[in-house]
């Protein structure tokens, strides 16, 4: 947070008035949420200045936006009346004033935080050195907006009970967030105060280490730690740290390097996880890794791959096994057994065998990259999946997988060019969509799965003509548009290539359709609703619409007034030619006949 992004812009979050008067876009649109509220639910209000306004709202709104994500609160800025709205429950309001507060504070002065009146079980403390403060802050505040965007934090400078740090020799950060998000958050800062004062951590280690031990839903929170060695390290990193980041999303704890010090907080069995797949990393320098025991984990998935189609799967030195890991946020290897009881180091069997391929993750994770390796293999190798498969549907509620034959001209069209369709209705439904061979194999929970399936038939159904989508009035995923006729043209683009570029920015699926009285017009559809400032979902599509008929609107204005100059500077001059023309008597007429 830091005051650095809180620039003093207005945007169109701050075009309306508690009377309720909103700045309307020209286009009515309907977009239906049901989100269940807490017993305490309630709304509170504050005043604020008009110089606090800019400075809440943020550049284009992200200030505003990222606070009541932190806090949980939904937050409305009425701009005439200068007050904010803060609406949820009582611990969400009260911190989302809290952070308001901060922000507010830091237009005139340092902000100053009482540790123990302003912790809301939200707060971490941190001591930064004098030297690296600068450095931990970033260009413009850049560093420290780089850390809250990603963790969900809120994060800036303090003064705490009225006295600035420690002396002169160190700074107080406040970090607020949930308390797997700010330790997230403070072990990156940590790490790059170390690189800027080594050894520093050492000081502190006792005391970073023992944080919130305890906390957490199942009360197993605490942090665990591996000293590595210079050629370790780098290892364990990775690629611009693609190592690092993948155990982290794959076993759900945080990990952080901090010097040569590997850092595994969250909950116990979440560090034990990453620690296992760790070790797993370093023992395939050694040589191949069998996990005993894979079938009772409830993190392992293990798909056959014929060995003729490993180096397929794998990639060019791991490449296309790489990009599925950073995807899906797993961990991926192959498992030889018999090699590692002595059959040889990387032994491969020969045609006709295939090797285990080991996904660990959560589990919607490991589906998503199982389904992606099972679409590779069965490039390589048809029929290998998808011999005799059936298609099948699911009653289940929860978490499942359903699946459907497409013919060849249906997949061609919902695959898309590069794929682009597919991921379009994939992101949209909030499902995992694939295409294993003609096969559609559709995973999520059953609203996710039939909405997923509803748009492919929509989606298959333009083919043919006109689409019919009776009423959207009930739907939870879809936002409804009426495009003046002189816009939809222009609004659609040649072959609706205007749609798809919106589509692809917003993680939409759009379409224009009839209703039951043959009046058409546009529906967004997305499981994520968005919201008035931030991109993607149904809000970010409305937006980008409603500027391309505003667009369009302001253009055909333009374009008739230089016509009607036009028309009117041409007739003008037939008239003053055929004055020249007229005798006085048939211009007397003519006049007379006008005013009749």
């Amino acid at each position: 947070m830091g005051g650095e992004d809180r620039s003093p812009s207005r945007g169109k979050d701050r075009s309306r008035s508690r009377d309720g008067n909103r700045k309307d876009s020209r286009s009515p649109s309907r977009s239906r949420s049901r989100n269940k509220k807490p017993e305490d639910h309630g709304v509170d209000t504050m005043k604020i200045t008009d110089d606090d306004a800019a400075f809440i709202l943020g550049k284009g709104g992200k200030t505003k936006e990222k606070i009541s994500k932190v806090s949980g609160a939904e937050i409305e800025l009425f701009e005439r009346d200068l007050i904010l709205e803060i609406r949820g429950s009582k611990l969400c309001r009260r911190r989302a004033k809290k952070y308001c507060k901060g922000v507010m504070d830091q237009r005139t002065g340092p902000v100053n935080v009482t540790e123990h009146d302003d912790d809301d079980d939200d707060l971490t403390m941190i001591s930064v050195p004098q030297e690296a403060v600068g450095f931990v802050t970033g260009r413009a505040g850049n560093f420290l907006r780089t850390i809250e965007e990603e963790w969900n934090t809120l994060m800036f400078f303090c003064e705490v009970d009225g006295s600035r740090g420690r002396g002169k020799d160190y700074e107080k950060l406040a970090i607020f967030g949930t308390v797997r998000a700010r330790r997230g958050a403070e072990l990156k800062v940590l790490s790059a105060v170390e690189t800027k004062v080594p050894g520093y951590f050492d000081k502190i280690r006792n005391e970073v280490v023992d944080r919130d031990k305890g906390k957490g839903e199942d009360g197993t929170w605490g942090t665990d730690t591996m000293t590595f060695q210079d050629d370790e390290l780098s290892y364990a990193l990775g690629k611009q740290g693609g190592t690092r980041k993948k155990l982290e999303k794959a076993s759900g704890a945080v990990v952080q390097y901090v010097g040569q010090v590997a850092l595994f907080s969250g909950e116990k069995h979440l560090r034990r996880k990453a620690k296992e797949y760790m070790k797993w990393l370093f023992d395939q320098l050694e040589g191949p890794v069998y996990v005993n025991g894979w079938e009772e984990r409830d993190d392992c998935t293990v798909v056959d791959v014929p060995s003729e189609c490993i180096g397929y799967v794998t990639g060019a030195r791991r490449a296309a096994l790489g990009n599925m890991e950073e995807e899906w946020g797993t961990l991926m290897f192959f498992m030889n057994k018999e090699a590692q009881n002595g059959g040889g180091k990387g032994a491969r069997g020969g045609r006709g065998t295939s090797e285990q391929l080991a996904i660990f993750g959560a589990r919607r994770a490991r589906r998503g990259a199982e389904l992606k390796i099972m679409s590779a293999v069965e490039t390589k190798s048809p029929g290998v999946f998808t011999r005799g498969v059936r298609e099948k549907f699911s009653s289940e509620r929860g978490f499942a997988t359903d699946r459907f034959i497409l013919k060849d001209d249906e997949l061609s069209y919902a695959l898309g060019k590069e794929g682009a369709t597919r991921k379009k209705l994939e992101l949209a439904s909030g499902s995992i969509l694939q295409y294993v061979g003609h096969v559609a194999f559709i995973a999520g929970d059953l609203k996710e799965r039939k909405r997923c399936k509803q748009f492919i038939d929509w989606l298959l159904a333009q083919r043919r003509g006109s689409v019919t989508v009776s009423d959207v009035a009930d739907r939870e995923d879809c936002t409804e548009m009426h495009i003046p006729e002189n816009c939809k043209g222009w609004v659609t683009g040649n072959r609706g290539s205007e749609l798809r570029r919106v589509e692809q920015a917003t993680g939409t699926f759009m379409f224009m359709a009839l209703d039951r009285h043959g009046e058409e017009r546009l529906l967004i559809f997305s499981a994520n609703g968005g919201s008035k400032t931030a991109d993607g979902g149904r809000m970010h599509a409305e937006r980008l619409i409603n500027e391309m008929v505003q667009e369009k609107l302001r253009g055909d204005s333009r374009g008739r007034s230089r016509s009607d100059s036009r028309r009117r500077g041409r007739r003008d001059s037939r008239r003053r030619s055929n004055s020249r023309r007229r005798s006085p008597s048939r211009r007397r007429d003519s006049r007379s006949r006008s005013r009749r």
